[in-house]
This record gives C-alpha cells, sequence and structure tokens, in this order.
C-alpha cells in the first residue's frame, strides 16, 4: 500500500538520512526494514575517513555498505579527516595535502565502489572552526581538495555531490564557483532545519526561495548542477509533531529533484551529538522514531498512507469560521479517540463548539477526527498537539468554556515497555493543563478522565469461584460493586501515572480552587472504539469475533467488568461538567454497575450467539495487574448529578456488532481517504 502511494507521488524523490556507529548491527538491520515499511528507495549515510582504518572499523564499513546498498539507492558523505593528515590536527578541517581526500576516496571506490554510483564531498563546510571564507587562505586548499576529489570520481564514473553548508552561504557558493570546485561537481547539496536552528518566523526563508536563488547563481557561473536537499529535519523536542509533517511538506514543494530527511531515529540519550553530550536539546528528537523504535506521527503516517495522508493530516487542523458572538469552545484532549470523538459528536449535535486536541499519536482516529469535522465542519475545529507541551495547553484553556481532559498513554503493557513516556503523557500532561488552571483568571469546570486500575489488582477483595466467573463473597460488594472508599493501590506505571493524575486533580481543587473533578472509568465500549489486546477489550473482541481471528483471553476469562456503552458515558460526563464547581474536588466511579456486570466468558458465549457460531479463543498467562473482579458502584455519581445507566450490556453488544458491521462493509477505501473537508 505505503509503496503504491509513494509512487503516485510527483514530488521530489523522499531519501533518508541516518547516521550509523560502527558496530550498530542490529540497528542498521531494523532501520532498513522500518524505512522499506514508508517506501524510502535512497539512504545516505556518513564515513569516517578518520574512523576508516581504525581497528575493527574496516569490516564494519564492509558489512555496513553492502548491506545499506542492497536495499537502497546507497548515498556515502565522506568526512572526518584523520588528524595525522589534518592541517588543525582534528578530525574537523581538510588534509595538509588536499590530494589525499582523493587517495582516500580512490581506496574507497576500488573497495566498495559496486555499492554506490554516487558520493557526497564533505559535510556542511561552515563546521571548519573560526575559519572566514573571505579572508582565511585554508578556503583554497579547501575548494582545491574538492576540485581533485570531484575530478577523480568522474574519471572513476561516479557522480559527486556538494555536501551543503547550513544555514546557506550564496556568497560561499560562490566562492567555490569561483575556485572552479563547481565545475566538476554533479549535484549541489544544500541543507537547513526550518523552525529548529532556522527559526520560522525570523532567518528561515522557504525552499521555494532559496532554491531559485541557487540556480540564478549556478546559472551566472555557466553551470547547471543538479539540486538536492541533503539534510534537512524538524526537531519534536517540544512534541510538535504536527510541525514535522509540515516541514516535510514543505520541503517536497522545493523545485527540486531529490530530498534525504533528517533523520531515522532520534539520537539515543547516552550518545553525544556533534556538538557534545546534550549540548543542545534539539538535536536529540529529529528521528521519525524514538530510541526505543516507538513510531513517531509522521512515521505511522508514511506507513499507513504515504504524502498523500500526510497531507490529508495537516488539512485536519483548521478552525472553523469566526461568527460574531459565538461562545467559547468545550476543549477535548484526546479528542479524537474513542470517548473523545463519541463527546464531541454529542456536542456539536447538540449546537455546541468544540476544539479536539489529540496529538494523532493513536493509528486510526484520524479517522475519527476526518468524520468528526466532515460532519460537523462549522462546530468542530481541531489543534493536532500533545498535552505534554505546556505552551499548547496555557492557549487552550485560555479559550475554554469547559475542559474534557482524556488524552493519555492507555494501555499497562505499553506503560511497562516505556514508563517515561507514560509518565510524560499521563502525570506531567496533567501537572501542564492544571497548572494552567491555577493561574487562569477564570479557569473552566475540568474533568479528568481517570481509570479502575488506581484500585491495584483489589487482593483485599474475597472472591468466590463459579463456573463462568468470580463474585465477592460478601453479598453488600456483589450488590453495589466497588465505592469510592476503596483505597488506591496503584500497580504497573500505567496505574501510578493514572493514579498520580488522578491524586492531583483532586489537591489542586482543594489547595488552589480550581474547578476539577475526576471519573474513574470502568470499561467503556461502542462505535469508534480501535480496541486492541492492551486497551478497548469489548471492541477488540467484537471485531476479532466478526473477522474470524485469533483471539486470546489473558487469564481464565472469569474476570468480572462491569461494561458501560459510550453513549451513557458521554451522558455522564455531560451531566458532571454541567454541575461543576459545586462537585470540584471530588473523584467519581464510572461504569455499567451491577447490573452490566459480566465475564469474559460469558461475554464471549453471547458474541457467540449474536453471531451464530462459536467464538474461537485461546488462553494465556494472567498480565500484570490485572483484576479478577471489578464492578463500579456508581451511586455517588447518580447523586450528584441525577445520571444513570440506560443501555445493558446486551443490547448494547448488537449496536456495536451492528455498527462495526457496517464500518467494516465501507472499508474498502485506501487509509489515506480521509475525505477531510475543504
Amino acid at each position: 500500500m505505503t509503496q503504491r502511494l509513494l509512487d503516485e507521488y510527483a514530488g521530489p524523490a523522499l531519501g533518508m538520512l541516518e547516521w550509523f556507529r560502527p558496530g550498530e548491527h542490529e540497528r542498521v538491520e531494523r532501520a532498513i526494514e522500518d524505512l522499506q515499511r514508508i517506501g524510502v528507495r535512497h539512504l545516505r549515510t556518513g564515513i569516517s575517513w578518520a574512523d576508516y582504518h581504525r581497528p575493527g572499523v574496516h569490516a564494519w564499513y564492509d558489512w555496513l555498505l553492502p548491506t545499506i546498498a542492497r536495499h537502497f539507492d546507497l548515498l556515502p558523505c565522506v568526512l572526518y579527516v584523520p588528524p595525522s593528515l589534518s592541517r588543525s590536527k582534528t578530525t574537523a578541517g581538510p588534509p595538509e595535502n588536499p590530494k589525499a581526500y582523493a587517495d582516500f576516496l580512490d581506496l574507497l571506490v576500488a573497495q566498495h565502489g559496486r555499492q554506490f554510483e554516487t558520493v557526497e564531498l564533505w559535510n556542511e563546510p561552515n563546521n571548519l572552526a573560526d575559519w572566514d571564507w573571505r579572508l582565511d587562505p585554508r578556503w583554497d586548499v579547501f575548494a582545491l581538495m574538492i576540485v581533485q576529489a570531484a575530478h577523480w570520481m568522474r574519471r572513476k564514473g561516479k557522480r559527486t555531490v556538494l555536501g551543503g553548508m547550513c544555514p546557506l552561504d550564496l556568497n560561499w557558493l560562490r566562492l567555490m564557483a569561483q575556485r572552479g570546485a563547481l565545475a566538476e561537481i554533479d549535484v549541489v547539496g544544500l541543507h537547513g532545519f526550518p523552525g529548529t536552528w532556522e527559526s520560522a518566523h525570523t532567518s528561515w526563508r522557504p525552499w521555494s526561495e532559496q532554491v531559485p536563488e541557487v540556480r540564478q547563481l549556478l546559472a551566472e557561473h555557466g553551470l547547471e548542477p543538479a539540486i538536492w536537499i541533503t539534510e534537512t529535519g524538524y526537531s519534536t523536542w517540544r512534541f510538535d509533531a504536527l510541525n514535522q509533517i509540515d516541514c516535510l511538506l514543505e520541503t517536497l514543494a522545493a523545485p527540486i529533484e531529490r530530498v534525504y530527511w533528517y533523520g531515522y531515529q532520534d539520537l539515543h540519550p547516552s550518545q553525544p551529538s556533534q556538538e557534545g553530550w546534550h549540548f543542545d536539546e534539539r538535536h536529540y528528537h529529529f528521528g521519525l522514531v524514538s530510541p526505543g523504535g516507538q513510531p513517531k506521527l509522521l512515521y505511522r503516517v508514511l506507513a499507513e498512507g504515504g504524502i498523500k495522508l500526510a497531507r490529508e493530516i495537516r488539512a485536519l487542523q483548521r478552525k472553523a469560521p469566526a461568527v460574531a458572538g459565538r461562545a467559547r469552545p468545550v476543549v477535548i484532549t484526546g479528542g479524537a479517540g474513542f470517548l473523545g470523538c463519541n463527546l464531541a459528536e454529542r456536542l456539536a449535535s447538540d449546537g455546541r463548539d468544540v476544539l479536539v486536541v489529540d496529538s494523532l499519536a493513536r493509528a486510526g482516529v484520524e479517522g475519527n477526527l476526518a468524520s468528526l469535522r466532515r460532519r460537523h465542519p462549522q462546530r468542530v475545529t481541531a489543534e493536532i498537539a500533545d498535552i505534554r507541551d505546556p505552551y499548547v495547553i496555557n492557549h487552550l484553556v485560555h479559550d475554554a468554556s469547559a475542559i474534557a481532559h482524556l488524552a493519555a498513554q492507555v494501555a499497562v503493557t505499553t506503560s511497562i515497555a516505556d514508563p517515561m513516556t507514560d509518565f510524560e503523557v499521563n502525570a506531567l500532561g496533567t501537572i501542564h493543563l492544571l497548572e494552567a488552571l491555577r493561574k487562569a483568571a477564570a479557569p473552566p469546570p475540568t474533568v479528568f478522565a481517570s481509570t479502575n486500575k488506581v484500585y491495584g489488582a483489589l487482593v483485599g477483595v474475597t472472591l468466590a469461584e463459579h463456573a463462568d466467573r468470580y463474585l465477592p463473597r460478601d453479598p453488600a460488594l456483589h450488590a453495589r460493586g466497588i465505592g469510592e472508599r476503596q483505597p488506591l493501590d496503584l500497580q504497573s506505571p500505567y496505574g501510578c501515572s493514572k493514579g498520580a493524575a488522578d491524586q492531583y486533580v483532586l489537591d489542586y481543587a482543594r489547595c488552589y480552587g480550581v474547578p476539577a473533578a475526576v471519573l474513574r472509568m470502568s470499561c467503556l465500549y461502542g462505535p469508534h472504539q480501535l480496541g486492541t489486546e492492551d486497551q478497548g477489550w469489548v471492541a477488540h473482541f467484537a471485531l476479532a469475533a466478526l473477522r474470524q481471528q485469533p483471539l486470546t483471553v489473558y487469564g481464565d476469562g472469569k474476570q468480572v467488568r462491569d461494561i458501560l456503552y459510550v453513549d451513557d458515558a458521554v451522558a455522564a460526563w455531560l451531566a458532571l461538567l454541567n454541575r461543576l464547581p459545586p462537585h470540584a474536588g471530588r473523584a467519581f466511579n464510572l461504569g455499567g454497575g451491577p447490573r452490566n456486570a459480566v465475564s469474559l466468558l460469558a461475554l464471549l458465549g453471547h458474541l457467540g450467539r449474536l453471531l451464530g457460531r462459536p467464538v474461537a479463543f485461546d488462553f494465556a498467562d494472567w498480565r500484570l495487574g490485572d483484576q479478577r473482579y471489578y464492578v463500579s458502584d456508581t451511586s455517588a455519581l447518580e447523586a450528584a448529578t441525577s445520571w444513570r445507566v440506560g443501555i445493558g450490556w446486551q443490547q448494547g453488544l448488537a449496536r456495536l456488532l451492528r455498527w462495526l458491521e457496517r464500518d467494516l462493509a465501507a472499508d474498502q477505501a485506501p487509509p489515506a481517504l480521509l475525505r477531510v473537508p475543504a
């Protein structure tokens, strides 16, 4: 799918830039697999002249270059002079004898020339210490080095790329032309990082302006080399993933033949950047994936729909037309998710303005947002942003009439694999929001989405095992469920992060008077739920059953949950939001209650009856912190808001199946076709 979508894309060829250190065999192989998944065909990487003859490093390049060349059009960038040959006795400057660079390239071609057709000469020459190209004669040495290397590579049948300055310096390029360095060059490389080191609002000028200036300069000297952008990218150090998409789209609109995007993976925090260890934090966040391999928004979009989907994602962030006297919107963080989009749908249908804030980190939620924008173009606006960015949050609080805070990392398994990200999203993101509320002159009423996981595995609740379920031995507990007086018992990083956020919301209400409350939710289900093994188990079971796909039950299947249809959940959220601040500083349980308590085995049996065939499944070991029994006592919420459960679980499950059947029948278009409104 991705390759077809990239083949349909008519702009510059999209390549990737990634530096690999000697010994990173597994990382190289993982990069190859990931980059092929997004349709990349060109890969630029560095060859260190200084390292090449160190013990063991020659063998590294003997493995690296053929390995890359089997899958990509390889562009090696040759840099870093051995100190023993350098004029400055460091790896940064050119060699004492300019011909030495051509000699090394000759050796490289002799040993690895079959792996590449084009070679890049140097990289960002403005990193050459304190040289002033206007005065320092060493630039003549540099130009001579490039001339000799390019001439010899042409003799060897190789094309050459002149490594670009960062930022672009037309005067330097003119000097290279005057010294004859460009006469032997096939491609002029440009570098630039809009919005990072070159601010989009100050020094940065669009590629569409810079490239014609370069072409004009080359034409003035009678030269017509190709122009590639050999290094550009955007650092997501502020979690602004949408700007990374913006930067790529702006780059691909440039009148050039090829782009090399920097880079595949974030620099690992244990590694030094070019300027030194954490000299500038922005250096560590240029990747399409995190140090641990988790995809960012841009990678996911390219993998699922290519450049077409990237453009459509960008188009989702549009404002509704300005209307005089229009009320401030209800802000829903995580509003493209399952509960968020259902809540937004209800509000917009009732004539309320809604601002959906979502990072689109979860695959598929962009479809929910596109659907909302299509059905309610005058009511629903979107801010594709991350809750971890405090600057965005401050702006949102200022504009909101009310806030439903749903944005979260929602899977226990993911929290175990990456506890830091789990903490940053769930706990730190909530603190950012609370701080903005605390500082606001008139903070809007806010409800936070907590979880029944804050009660832990409920090991203190004595259970009796029955044929298909666990039930409390205490008849009163069986009749009413778990109440808010149940002590917190935080288990798993997810439980800790959500529990910490839960308590901070309550404490900010008590200490600072912030009009905020908490809903500790049990298992919700319904339309637009992208259920997986990790989260949204009811929809996951239903979808797997419809598709007759393998299904795994963790534990023995007798664990009981009170499941709540999403329409009832939306009604509860609106009831509480509309009754704050009198109930600020309180936590309420939200679930289906004892009348909607069902075991996994019972639900699977009913699914089979609805489908007219048994649902096949296997068992696996219990997962960390899994509750054998959890049913919400919702009496406190009912007393505070007059809310009641309206839809029984059998009726709700039938509704979900009908919706999934319609959704599957309509799901014949490529994933990029979001039908984004104009």
